[in-house]
């Protein structure tokens, strides 16, 4: 078996307005492998980017607590990146540039190599000197994705990476991802509200109640990558899938 990576325990989160308080999520408990591919799926406002962010160090729970590799979570750390819906890379520097942001502690020649390692992985050989504004907006979420892996993260937090991109393209960035989890085998917590990427990406889907975020179930996917959309094990979780987030849809 693989070691726990992240271990959420009893995590709740309050936010203080001005008349009352808003509970984001309550009763949250976790445990992620290490090398493994989790969905967060939920609707919006279910607290899934907030969860993202408590194990990511950005927030803290008010109560419970995060712990990865046994240490508990209390603040950001270098080997646990983010990479965002609106891509979060700088449209005033090159391909290259933008992926060699966290590297620029490492010896020339080592950055050079890492660098050039990375914009191969994700497909954008040849693109090195290319400015986002001259990229798809498909091509400029490999940036985002090629900066993450260029510092040899131990986690990947993906929130809606894909959401702004189109259907073909999604598709497309989702194969990628998948590729790319295998061939560098780091954990990944992805936050989405499709169920068909949830399905085609994950290990199991960790399904969120409406605010205040609960897990409502933990569901596996018992089906080797490529997904066959049309087999019996895909249509029976994605029934589930529908049944616990409260749709009623023929598959």
């Amino acid at each position: 078996m693989k070691a726990n990576k992240v271990v959420v325990r009893g995590v709740e989160k309050r936010f203080e307005r001005k008349q009352d308080e808003l509970v984001a999520l309550s009763a949250v408990d976790l445990t992620v492998a290490e090398g493994e591919f989790v969905c967060l799926l939920g609707p919006s406002g279910c607290g899934k980017s907030t969860l993202l962010n408590i194990i990511g160090g950005f927030e803290a729970p008010t109560a419970g607590a995060v712990t990865i590799d046994g240490q508990t979570v209390t603040g950001s750390d270098p080997r646990r990146v983010f990479v965002f819906q609106e891509y979060g890379i700088f449209p005033w520097a090159s391909v290259w540039d933008n992926v060699a942001l966290g590297l620029r502690k490492l010896p020339a020649d080592e950055q050079a190599r890492t660098i050039q390692r990375t914009i191969d992985l994700v497909g954008l050989k040849g693109f090195e000197k290319s400015f986002p504004s001259e990229l798809s907006g498909g091509m400029r979420q490999r940036v985002a994705v090629a900066r993450a892996l260029a510092v040899k993260p131990d986690i990947i937090l993906m929130d809606e990476p894909l959401g702004a991109l189109d259907s073909l393209t999604r598709m497309q960035m989702r194969s990628e991802i998948l590729r790319i989890w295998q061939e560098e085998k780091m954990t990944i917590l992805f936050v989405t509200h499709d169920i068909d990427e949830a399905l085609q990406l994950s290990d199991r889907i960790v399904v969120m109640s409406p605010r205040p975020g609960r897990i409502a179930e933990i569901v596996e996917v018992r089906q080797q990558h490529p997904r066959v959309i049309g087999s019996e094990e895909y249509v029976r979780v994605k029934h589930r899938l529908y049944e616990l987030l409260g749709v009623s849809r023929s598959v």
